[in-house]
């Protein structure tokens, strides 16, 4: 190891002055080199610190905008780049959306109650009332609206005060009935699906909920509110279950992990007498893409993505082909033995030159510019809803120059020794360069996605949770609340009704465990309309004998 030399400033000033009009001695060269050579440790090591810094940022603050525009800080995009970066015009720029007045109009409220009220003075086909017109009134296509919102409390509740007769002389007591539906139990199916939609889909804790409730004047303890999600949970499993099963047929699988403490695991970590082998914790996301439909799952544990993607796909038919996976370069999102095509994340291979933009700004503008054109491109795709071979062939027209040039524009840093491997930016081109392949997937096979933003959009689902619960306790606990998330987020994905579907499979939760296929939400109110369809007709059946 090199020893540590004190040099004061005064005598490298002297040096420096001593070069204009003689040569330097040997130990003057050696003390001026030994300076320069620190000057350069020391801003290469800023340089990485400042980086680490804003990694550390994203981790405990969440990560900003990543858009190109706000990176750059709102610097113009020119046609041509300077420095290292090759002239490049950025292709389909479209117009600006005109903004509006950010208000929702009346079709937006589709879980809202509706009242048709009809013109008590007039009727279609009346006269004009109008002082010299002669024409008729005709029904208008589209009704007039007013909207009205109501504060309720999230769980309402309603006492019913049933009259109770006394006989004087038996002392036999005779008590009103309750109305028709009101049925027996204290918290019903629209209770349930409540609680576990603000506790397992908004992130909102028990303990938050009781206190909100308490103000309100309906007490809701929060062992109460674990106690009826647990119980609906066992009707929710059948359709949990099938939702695996239709996720391990599909063509495109997206996974990651979060961390997710479980205090009756971290108990086991403690352990003295027989600790794990294992002591992390995770929940993991897996987004499924079969045909037109998406499927969000939800497993927190012990084992990783990969670990919980392999058993997903041990459900899958023999006779398919393997199917494209999507993660990051991290080895433990592999399943196994288990045969897939992997694709790697080109936004995690993006968010490298993101940090290290204030360091290089020119070369990281060139490589952002070129990805964000290969973005408006699969954008365009999603626009015209093109299938995955024409997505594909757009792709192979219109990306792969791009990501052609963007390749050898790395491979010529490198190789002439322009950038530093050790710096920021010679790091960021070296994990493009390893994963090329698994990032350009999308050229090269139809349906391969160019990220894997979906799982971590997904896995925000737990991450709010975590933040408003910070663990679960037990493991059955973590169960109920994948059980949740999965159903919850995968009817939001199919533009439904998260809270209706809930209350739809309790309902007809023993439908649901004998055919669960059935009650999938991008198929269950065609399975409950044909319940309701057989139901009526032995009625009509009846009425007409």
């Amino acid at each position: 190891m090199t020893q540590r030399e004190s040099i004061e400033m005064s005598a490298l000033e002297a040096i420096l002055e001593q070069a204009r009009s003689k040569p330097l001695s040997d130990e003057q060269h050696r003390q001026l080199h030994a300076a320069i050579t620190t000057l350069a440790i020391v801003t290469e090591e800023l340089e990485k610190k400042r980086t680490s810094i804003r990694r550390l940022r994203h981790v405990l603050f969440g990560p900003g905008s990543e858009k190109r525009q706000r990176v750059l800080k709102g610097k113009p995009q020119d046609n041509q780049k300077s420095g290292n970066a090759k002239g490049k015009a950025h292709r389909g720029k479209g117009s600006k959306r005109p903004k509006g007045h950010g208000r929702n109009g009346a079709n937006a409220y589709t879980g809202a109650d509706r009242i048709a009220l009809k013109n008590d003075a007039l009727n279609a086909g009346d006269a004009c009332p109008e002082t010299g017109c002669t024409g008729k009134l005709y029904r208008t296509k589209e009704p007039g609206t007013i909207v009205r919102i109501k504060g309720l409390p999230p769980l309402p509740a309603t006492v019913y005060e049933l009259e109770k007769l006394r006989c004087h002389l038996c002392g036999t007591v005779f008590t009103a009935k309750a109305p028709a539906g009101v049925g027996e139990d204290k918290f019903d199916e629209t209770a349930a699906s409540m609680i576990g939609l603000l506790r397992y889909g908004a992130g909102f804790p028990f303990k938050r909920l009781e206190t909100l409730q308490d103000h309100l004047g309906i007490p809701l303890p929060a062992s109460t509110q674990w106690e009826t999600v647990e119980k609906a949970a066992f009707k929710l499993e059948p359709a949990f279950e099938a939702l695996i099963d239709q996720a391990a047929q599909g063509e495109v699988l997206h996974n990651d992990d979060t961390p997710m403490k479980i205090l009756e695991l971290i108990k086991e970590n403690e352990s003295e007498t027989q600790p794990p082998d294992r002591t992390g914790m995770f929940t993991s996301g897996i987004l499924s893409r079969r045909g037109d439909h998406l499927i969000s799952l939800f497993f927190t544990g012990r084992r990783h993505a990969g670990e919980n993607l392999e058993r997903v796909l041990k459900k899958r038919a023999e006779a398919l082909d393997a199917p494209i996976q999507m993660c990051d370069g991290l080895s433990r999102n592999l399943p196994g033995t288990l045969k897939t095509i992997l694709a790697n994340c080109l936004a995690h291979g993006r968010r490298r030159f993101v940090e290290v933009v204030d360091n290089f700004p020119e070369q990281c503008e060139y490589i952002l510019t070129s990805l964000g054109e290969v973005y408006h491109i699969d954008a365009t795709a999603r626009e015209q809803k093109l299938s995955p071979q024409a997505r594909l062939e757009l792709h192979q027209c219109q990306s792969a120059p791009v990501m052609d040039e963007l390749k050898k524009w790395f491979d010529e840093q490198i190789d002439n020794k322009t950038v530093e491997p050790n710096s920021g930016l010679g790091e960021a081109i070296s994990y493009m360069q390893k994963r090329w392949g698994k990032l350009t997937l999308f050229l090269r096979e139809p349906g391969a996605p160019l990220d894997n933003n979906l799982a971590e959009r997904a896995l925000k689902k737990a991450i709010l949770h975590r933040k408003g619960s910070l663990f679960y306790k037990t493991q059955n606990g973590a169960r109920v609340g994948d059980i949740y998330m999965s159903l919850i987020h995968t009817a939001e994905l199919a533009n439904i009704n998260p809270f209706d579907y809930l209350c739809e499979l309790q309902r007809h939760a023993s439908d649901v465990a004998a055919n669960p296929d059935q009650w999938m939400p991008w198929n269950y109110a065609e399975t409950r309309a044909k319940l309701a369809k057989e139901k009526l007709e032995p009625r009509n059946r009846h009425a007409s004998e």
